[in-house]
C-alpha cells in the first residue's frame, strides 16, 4: 500500500514495486493453499485466516485506488459489502456447525479482482479500455458470486436465524 500511494501514485517505479509485492502476496497465498491441501495441513485457523487475508489484500488495494481517483468509491463499497455479507453468512453457518466451501464463482471473482488490481497498479493509458472492462467484469463477478452463494446456502442461513 505504501509503495502504491507514494507521491500520490505518480512515481511509476514505486507502482512497479507495488505490483511485484502484490503479485508475490497473491501467489504465496495460492501456493499456501495448494501446499495445505496436498499435505493435508488444513486447520480451522487456516480456514478462517486464508479468506480473511485475501479480503485484506484485495480491499486494501481497492481502497488505495479510491484515494488515487482510479476507482469509484461505489465500486469499492460493492466489493467490500459482498465480502462482509459472505463473512457474516459463513459465521452463522459455522455456529450451526456447517462449513461452507468457496464456490467456483467465488474463486473466479477473486482471480478477477487480482487481475483488476494488477491493471490498476500499472495504470497504463494503452491498457485503459482493458482496465475499465476488467473493473466491470470484477463487479459483475462480485454480484454473481454473492447471488450464487445466497441461493446455494439459503437453507443453512435461514436455520442460523438470519
Amino acid at each position: 500500500v505504501a509503495s502504491l500511494l507514494y507521491k500520490a501514485g505518480e512515481d511509476y517505479n514505486f507502482r512497479i514495486i507495488a505490483l511485484i509485492i502484490f503479485i508475490i502476496a497473491a501467489l504465496t497465498d495460492t501456493l499456501d493453499g495448494m501446499i495445505a491441501r496436498k499435505y493435508n495441513l488444513i486447520t480451522d485457523f487456516g480456514k478462517f485466516m486464508d479468506p480473511l487475508a485475501d479480503k485484506v489484500l484485495v480491499c486494501s488495494g481497492l481502497i488505495c485506488f479510491v484515494e488515487l481517483r482510479q476507482l469509484s468509491s461505489v465500486t469499492v463499497l460493492i466489493v467490500i459489502a459482498r465480502e462482509f455479507i459472505i463473512s457474516g453468512f459463513r459465521l452463522v453457518a459455522s455456529d450451526a456447525g456447517v462449513v461452507i466451501a468457496a464456490s467456483i464463482w467465488g474463486k473466479v471473482k477473486t482471480v478477477s479482482q487480482m487481475l483488476c488490481i494488477c491493471l490498476l497498479i500499472l495504470n497504463l493509458d494503452r491498457l485503459k479500455a482493458l482496465t475499465d472492462i476488467m473493473v466491470w467484469i470484477m463487479l459483475a463477478l462480485t454480484v454473481i458470486s454473492l447471488t450464487d452463494y445466497i441461493i446455494k446456502n439459503h437453507k443453512v442461513i435461514s436455520k442460523g436465524g438470519i
